[in-house]
């Protein structure tokens, strides 16, 4: 079995859709149909059944996914334990991340390693949390830097999956963003209670931090004003007055600094969010991703909540 049959099979079964496998895979949608029927010539099995949902796995075909995942993984590992033989450290280095820690955190940095490492050419992938965990198990990506979903609020999360290592890299603070005025409005958790709030959708990793947030301090889940695709929405939504938001600093840092919005003190009892790094066990890590691994824990410095005090806010929005 051809691993490139393998990855292509793998891009049906995960999207349910030859259209939208072929655009994942960068082929035409004929390219995978004849893909998906040589490896069913090869295996004398039907793979894919199709149904008003789209197609949909045979019992062949779910039996033949863990085995092309690790066949794909292993191929990973072979090429890294051949790249190990020699003396040099150089290769390519796939990173995902999510935007805002891309910007804010590993852009200064990933320019230093690159600067220190000649030899290693760097691809930087930007999407979501649950995206770039997916590549990174089909061996797409090399590392993923993402905040920490709480497993306690997410119900699909089931038993953390193996075949990752993941390491905490920084903590950080959460900002309680509102309405940009002249009032200073430190706020107690009861008054918190009775307002509206900016959040991402359900699902998200932000949203489950704010969540988590509120399920900690007693306050249930929060009264949303309005549901937003990016941090960028909710610091405009809420700088136009629709309600607070709660959201890692960083992701506002710019915002507050230009007086966008305002920061107050958020007095619930979890003000901080850890940011993890998260990378395939492999029996030979590739030495470009060794290196990195190095290198990250003698010089990423874990960044903790600043000592400055707020910015003064408006008057409490409803």
């Amino acid at each position: 079995m051809h691993p490139r049959l393998l990855k292509t099979f793998l891009a049906v079964a995960r999207t349910g859709n030859v259209t939208r496998a072929a655009q994942g895979v960068n082929l035409a949608q004929s390219s995978v149909s004849d893909q998906i029927q040589a490896l069913e010539t090869e295996l004398g099995a039907n793979l894919f059944t199709r149904s008003r949902q789209g197609l949909e796995l045979t019992p062949a075909g779910e039996a033949l996914r863990p085995y092309a995942e690790d066949l794909l993984a292993l191929a990973v590992e072979a090429r890294a334990a051949v790249d190990g033989t020699r003396a040099e450290t150089a290769g390519t280095l796939s990173i995902g991340a999510l935007e805002t820690i891309a910007s804010a955190r590993l852009a200064g940095w990933l320019a230093g390693f690159r600067a220190a490492h000649g030899g290693i050419d760097i691809k930087l992938r930007i999407g979501g949390s649950g995206d770039l965990l997916r590549r990174l198990g089909e061996g797409e990506i090399d590392v993923v830097f993402c905040f920490e979903r709480p497993a306690d609020l997410d119900v699909d999360a089931g038993e953390p999956d193996q075949r990752f290592a993941r390491r905490v890299v920084a903590v950080e603070p959460l900002a309680l963003i509102a309405p940009p005025g002249d009032n200073r409005a430190d706020v107690d958790l009861a008054t918190l209670a009775e307002k509206h709030f900016v959040a991402t959708e359900t699902g998200c990793v932000y949203r489950a931090m704010v969540d988590k947030a509120f399920a900690e301090a007693g306050l249930g889940k929060p009264g949303l004003a309005a549901e937003a695709g990016s941090i960028d929405a909710i610091a405009g939504l809420v700088a136009a007055g629709a309600g607070f938001g709660l959201v890692p600093r960083l992701a506002v840092a710019a915002a507050i600094d230009r007086g966008d919005v305002a920061e107050l003190a958020w007095p619930g009892p979890v003000r901080s969010a850890d940011v993890v790094m998260i990378w395939r066990r492999r029996r030979v890590q590739p030495p470009a991703l060794k290196q990195f691994l190095a290198d990250i824990g003698k010089n990423f410095a874990p960044v903790r909540p600043a000592g400055g005090r707020p910015r003064p806010a408006a008057s409490l929005p409803s």
